[in-house]
């Protein structure tokens, strides 16, 4: 009964908890729905040989036995260059019944013949070197397979990373809410405490309001995500993230996603409330009054540990990650969730920095002195509000940071890795005009393809690197600039190879067993390694060990006495021999990294989930504390303040301490982007980082925005309207008294 009381006299202070929750709750249960369309996707028919009753590929797939814990097992990559149906095989299956060619691509057939004959015949002549698919799995020579199957796995990407944020920031949200409520009731746990309760019934009660707000608000948030759901998943299919026929439907509320989100949601609050009620049911009855009338204790012992411990953790796993793998800090799983940990630990230790900080705040005047003192010394409500705009602010700083830095980084390492002056790309040829016209230019050129070579790394794992497979060594030594650590790439032939030192052996002079992108196997020696880079600086072969791979560009520089004019008629010539000819900065331009849509769709998503929340615990937060603030304000109208000039303190206040979140979270940005700053170093690619000055603005200014409002609204309600406020004050405190 105490419970349901306590909720019907103070609802409007679990008002912000009770949103955050739903909202979390419905984010996460469309998520969760949109996981699941993606998990259950309905089986798709087969189109290019739906005709046909079976399908034989060519090989097209490595297979090898790795080991896995104390037994082995079979992984499997798809082959760069797929080898195309027999001709022997071919005139087999013509034996056997009709045979549908796809044009003149002969990477697959479709058969109408017995399945058992077609089995036959495909073992007789190749062995295990073709493959026979029957019925659903004829799709999987679509082209659309591969690219639903990629997109399936974005959207699972997505949708993952955005519900684990909905609930760490609806976590983040709901206890700094409940720990500022109660420390705006500690007079009444005090009266409780004085009258008998005990400090479990104490925290009894403040958990029993939790999951009072946890149930109800997982119950609406749970009907506002099934009912978004199928919205979410045309946007997904309209932003390009889906393949077409992705739908997200409703599901009964059994559904283990509803139930998921569901219980997700009661659990947010409980352990947002949980340790604001220990702190409450721990303090004895005296000690409850007297720091009812002044805001001391905010930095018990337990708080200390905890926040050093999260600072120590969040730190101390960048600085490990740094030294031992500073590959994975590049990572989008990596700076996604680095950021939580260090965005905690400062929220956490946020009371303690208050009073240094806002102390540092030179404003002019009376009013900007009593906005500087007010701030700091109501460290609570100061910390309650500046934390959801650090939370803000720290996020968009190291997400859109880190993403713009990474792409920057790729981008440069694009330009550095090209001595030439044209590229040539569209070629009709397989660039063989292209080099000729060079040639007798007296330039130097070489064309190259796109490759892949597999290595079976410590008998565990079977590893795909991509590859450019190149023309003409020589040339290739002139048009490139490779971040070479050891050896020569002039030193490069059809028995060796060229590998970046994420490769198990990169020893200059050892032999590597490789699987050749056709499929072939070979022993190469490594002729140079170059720096791992940002992942892009692959591994180099020549074109005979990449059989079927097609020259897709020819790099071309110029010699250096023919001057512009000497550049002009060359690539001339260029294009008289066809192909696309660009000045090397613009097919630079055209074609450096850029995060791709899922990426750019990921980061906004968790930008708007976490602004949304910024705006709700801010209104929530400053009406609270606008509204426990009466007599404060009754004060100063009795002392000859205006409401002008009270207006202005309480929004000055609140600005103060949105402003002490920025700075705090953009501390937090700060030191993610050093560290992705200090890994890319460390990889010996180009170091820019890139701060996302633009969004911080927009967080920022939409913060002081909802900030201002929401301080303005209370302030003006508690003052009332009219010019009765200082009698209205009088009458008010003689009645107090």
């Amino acid at each position: 009964m105490l419970t349901l009381s306590s909720l019907r006299t103070r609802w409007a202070s679990f008002a912000g908890s009770f949103v955050a929750v739903a909202l979390g709750v419905g984010v996460m249960t469309a998520m969760a729905l949109g996981l699941a369309a993606s998990l259950e996707a309905p089986e798709r028919p087969p189109e290019r040989f739906a005709a046909s009753s079976v399908v034989v590929t060519g090989r097209d797939t490595l297979t090898m036995e790795v080991r896995r814990g104390p037994g082995t097992a079979e992984a499997s990559e798809p082959l760069a260059h797929p080898q195309p149906v027999d001709n022997e095989l071919l005139a087999r299956l013509r034996a056997l019944g009709p045979v549908r060619l796809d044009g003149g691509r002969r990477d697959a057939v479709g058969v109408t013949a017995p399945v058992a004959a077609v089995r036959e015949a495909v073992r007789e002549v190749t062995g295990d070197g073709a493959r026979v698919l029957t019925g659903d799995a004829r799709r999987l020579v679509d082209p659309a397979t591969a690219r639903d199957a990629e997109a399936l796995v974005a959207v699972n990407a997505l949708l993952g990373t955005a519900a684990g944020v909905a609930a760490f920031v609806s976590a983040f949200v709901t206890a700094s809410t409940f720990t500022f409520v109660v420390a705006l009731r500690r007079r009444e746990f005090g009266l409780l405490r004085t009258a008998g309760a005990t400090p479990g019934q104490v925290r009894r009660l403040l958990l029993g309001e939790a999951a009072a707000v946890g149930l109800t608000a997982s119950a609406a948030g749970g009907a506002l995500g099934s009912w978004a759901a199928p919205l979410l998943g045309r946007a997904l299919v309209d932003g390009g993230v889906a393949p077409a026929w992705f739908a997200v439907q409703e599901r009964p509320l059994g559904h283990w996603s509803c139930q998921l989100a569901f219980w997700t949601g009661v659990s947010v609050a409980l352990a947002g409330a949980w340790t604001a009620a220990g702190r409450a049911g721990r303090t004895g009855p005296a000690e409850v009054l007297r720091d009812a009338s002044a805001d001391t204790g905010v930095m018990p012992r337990a708080r200390w540990i905890a926040g050093g411990v999260l600072l120590a953790c969040g730190l101390g796993l960048l600085g490990w990650t740094l030294v031992s793998d500073p590959s994975d800090l590049l990572g989008r799983k990596s700076y996604t969730t680095r950021p939580m940990v260090l965005v905690t630990a400062v929220a956490v230790l946020a009371p303690a920095l208050v009073r240094p900080l806002v102390r540092l705040l030179r404003l002019p005047g009376a009013g900007g002195m009593l906005v500087r003192e007010n701030a700091a010394a109501s460290v609570r409500r100061t910390a309650a509000v500046a934390a959801p705009v650090l939370l803000t602010v720290g996020l968009a700083g190291s997400l859109l940071g880190a993403a713009g830095t990474v792409a920057a980084a790729k981008g440069a390492e694009v330009r550095e890795r090209t001595r030439a002056d044209l590229v040539v790309t569209d070629l009709p040829d397989g660039g063989a005009g292209a080099r000729r016209a060079a040639r007798a230019a007296g330039a130097a050129a070489t064309g190259s393809a796109p490759t892949a070579v597999f290595v079976r790394e410590d008998g565990t794992a079977l590893v795909r690197f991509a590859a450019r497979a190149v023309t003409d060594v020589a040339g290739f030594a002139a048009v490139t600039r490779l971040p070479v650590v050891a050896g020569d790439v002039r030193g490069l032939d059809d028995r060796s190879i060229v590998v970046n030192e994420e490769w198990a052996r990169h020893e200059v002079g050892s032999v590597v067993p490789v699987v050749l992108g056709d499929g072939r196997r070979a022993r190469l020696r490594v002729a140079a390694v170059l720096a791992r880079g940002t992942g892009d600086n692959g591994a180099y072969v020549t074109m005979a060990n990449a059989r079927g791979a097609v020259v897709d560009r020819v790099d071309v520089r110029t010699p250096r006495a023919a001057g512009r004019a000497g550049r002009d008629r060359l690539a001339a010539a260029l294009e008289a021999s066809g192909g696309t000819v660009l000045p090397a900065s613009e097919w630079v331009s055209s074609t450096r990294p850029r995060a791709g849509a899922q990426t750019r769709l990921g980061l906004f998503v968790v930008l708007g989930i976490a602004l949304a929340y910024a705006a709700i615990s801010l209104a929530g937060t400053l009406l609270m504390a606008t509204s426990a603030r009466s007599a404060e304000l009754r004060s100063l109208r009795l002392a000859g303040a205006t409401r002008g000039q009270v207006l202005r303190v309480v929004v000055g206040e609140s600005v103060a301490a949105v402003c002490l979140g920025v700075l705090l979270g953009g501390a937090v940005a700060a030191v993610n982007l050093a560290g992705l700053g200090a890994a890319l170093g460390r990889l010996s690619a180009p170091v820019a980082v890139a701060v996302p000055w633009e969004a911080l603005g927009i967080c920022a200014a939409a913060c002081v925005a909802v900030g201002a409002a929401a301080s303005a609204a209370g302030c003006l309600r508690q003052l009332g309207t009219g010019h009765g406020g200082v009698r209205t004050a009088a009458s008010r405190l003689s009645t107090d008294g």
